[in-house]
């Protein structure tokens, strides 16, 4: 059994790889769509997508949060990730903001 301080940063790893993708993702959906790459588009978007279902499905928390609970008091809005502060707090106002604009972006260019 891990110590729960070596757990904790093993969780917040992961979690950070993870949200790497998905920042990752959302970033590049409009970057495909303007180089007309639907499908890689598509997919990433798909991949978003469900990622948005599996937070709503868990009342707008990733999943390894609650793991990382598990290990820490602590109730900050990055105890559980390794990300500042303040994009912690305002991750999903940005990156829910990034994705519809890429969205839009993408829906309109493949439109016209």
């Amino acid at each position: 059994m891990l110590q729960p301080a070596v757990a904790l940063r093993v969780v917040k790893t992961v979690h950070t790889v993870v949200w790497a993708v998905f920042a990752g993702a959302i970033v590049a959906i409009p970057v495909l769509a303007w180089l007309e790459r639907w499908r890689a588009a598509t997919a990433l978007i798909a991949l978003v997508l469900v990622e948005c279902l599996v937070l709503v499905v868990n009342r707008m928390r990733c999943p390894l949060t609650g793991v990382a609970a598990r290990y820490t008091d602590d109730r900050r809005d990055n105890f559980d990730i390794y990300l500042p502060l303040w994009l912690a707090k305002h991750n999903k106002l940005i990156f829910g903001s990034l994705f519809a604009a890429g969205l839009l972006f993408t829906l309109v260019r493949w439109w016209t």
